[in-house]
């Protein structure tokens, strides 16, 4: 073998992060191999005691810093998350401005959640308990490309406060926006081998989950349920936030324009490509024709756009796999009946990847389009009955991960949020819970396991410790764990509680 063969052999294989609008290549990443992931866990474990011991206070401090060095650096950071995914500015700004609210929730919410808690004993005077928390150690996380930074951050941010070491494998489509904000993590005193950055494809996202003490997945049903079965297999926790087929409800005392508009919103934002996009709509007969004109009329004042502006309500799909499905759907659809009436072409003019948003009327519930995740620009309506049929249908699904319904009568959309089959429901403002901080979001279903946000997003970092002591006020040598002594002692407090039911 000569010295360019060899040379060949030992170069790291590459991936190229390309802009989906121009088709640029931002850079070229390597893609980690099982050694290098190995190699990274080691260091992580090595440096995670450490921050550890730093205290819930000092991790705060930290992490203070760096929300502060993300958002003097928004424009920045914004710019890079449009450059990698093609989505509108206001969906990118939105993305660092979750992050900072995030961050300041914990910061004031993580040391009361995570200090050690007194709990109830069983023999009062001579016992007393307690439960402190511990990180797991290394944690791993599987981000996805839609939200590259809020997703690919979200998550590891919890941890992080938990005590925990970090591994971030962004998705190998749109990497940078975590390796910039990890840049700034490190300006801010997280130490480096604390939060380390994975590149690569599938391989490298595989062979952390062999290296890590907890894998966060958030990404597809079907790579859900592979993270699962290998976490299972080494036994380490995991949580999950997977696909969905949201579904929007508007009642017949809907304000049409708020309920139009922010329909429009809930289905088209970042070109339909979220988790907790709203991908079924269905509406009143009561109302539905008076509804689609609002619809149609608001759906005329969007501006879909390459442009930097906040006036751009809609930018680029991201990827060909996404517009690939998107237009499946709607073929299928429109072959089985289906009408479109806003949207429903390619704009090459804009670039290779912009679809205009589409909205389907005369969809059927049996259709792909309303059965299977679309994660692209459309939104099919179906006409119900009453609340009745649209909570039955809406919960027709294998899904449930977030659904929204519009009315004024704001007692009788909670009530009927409580039959609702998903982690969330939101009145009158879809996909707002990822945005209230002190929410916990996640999936029923097919959706996923666990919750992000609030005391459940932190919690889930921790492993809880149990101690008891014994002062042996009541407590002799003995060969028995219940002896006459004990036996007596629990009849005594059984009766007292009959007065004093908190005993």
């Amino acid at each position: 073998m000569n010295a360019a063969e060899m040379t060949a052999e030992s170069a790291p294989e590459l991936l190229p992060v390309r802009n989906p609008i121009t088709g640029e290549t931002l850079a070229e990443l390597p893609i980690m191999t099982p050694d290098e992931v190995r190699a990274a866990a080691e260091r992580a474990r090595a440096a995670q005691p450490e921050w550890e011991a730093l205290g819930v206070k000092g991790r705060v401090k930290v992490l203070r810093r760096f929300s502060e060095l993300m958002w003097t650096g928004r424009d920045r950071i914004s710019e890079i998350i449009r450059s990698e995914t093609g989505k509108a500015v206001g969906s990118a700004w939105s993305e660092v401005a979750v992050l900072d609210n995030m961050i300041h929730y914990y910061s004031l919410k993580a040391p009361k959640v995570l200090r050690p808690q007194k709990r109830k004993v069983t023999v009062p005077f001579a016992q007393r308990a307690k439960v402190i928390y511990k990180p797991y150690g290394v944690a791993g996380f599987l981000t996805p490309w839609n939200y590259p930074l809020q997703n690919g951050l979200v998550d590891a941010i919890a941890a992080l406060f938990a005590g925990n070491a970090v591994l971030l494998k962004p998705s190998e489509i749109a990497p940078l926006s975590v390796i910039a904000a990890v840049d700034l993590m490190r300006q801010a005193g997280i130490p480096q081998n604390v939060a380390q950055v994975l590149t690569g494809d599938g391989r490298t996202g595989a062979a952390m989950i062999d290296v890590v003490d907890y894998i966060s997945l958030t990404g597809s049903t079907a790579t859900g349920r592979k993270v699962a079965l290998r976490a299972a297999e080494r036994m380490i926790p995991y949580s999950l936030e997977l696909g969905g087929k949201d579904p929007a409800v508007v009642l017949e005392d809907a304000d049409l324009d708020v309920a139009a508009s922010w329909c429009l919103v809930g289905a088209f934002e970042n070109a339909g490509q979220v988790c907790v996009s709203t991908e079924r709509l269905y509406v009143v007969d009561e109302v539905y024709e008076p509804f689609i004109a609002k619809l149609q009329e608001w759906a005329q004042k969007m501006t879909v756009s390459a442009e930097n502006g906040f006036h751009v309500h809609m930018g680029s799909l991201t990827n060909t796999r996404e517009l690939a499905r998107a237009e499946a759907h709607l073929a299928d659809a429109l072959q089985r009946g289906a009408k479109v009436i806003a949207g429903g072409e390619r704009r090459p003019d804009l670039g290779p990847l912009f679809f205009e948003p589409t909205v389907l009327v005369d969809v059927t519930p049996d259709m792909a389009i309303m059965q299977e995740e679309t994660f692209g620009p459309m939104l099919p309506i179906l006409r119900v009955k009453d609340a009745d049929e649209a909570i039955r249908q809406a919960n027709d699904s294998p899904y449930g991960l977030s659904a929204c319904i519009f009315t004024k009568n704001i007692r009788r959309g909670e009530k009927l949020a409580e039959g609702v089959e998903s982690g969330d429901v939101t009145i009158n403002h879809p996909m707002f819970v990822f945005g209230t901080p002190d929410l916990p979001m996640g999936g029923w279903k097919d959706s996923g396991i666990g919750r992000r946000n609030g005391p459940e997003g932190l919690l889930r970092f921790v492993k809880p410790h149990a101690i008891l002591s014994d002062n042996m006020l009541l407590t002799g040598p003995s060969l028995t764990q219940t002896d006459e002594k004990t036996r007596g002692f629990y009849t005594l407090e059984r009766r007292l509680r009959k007065v004093l039911p908190w005993v």
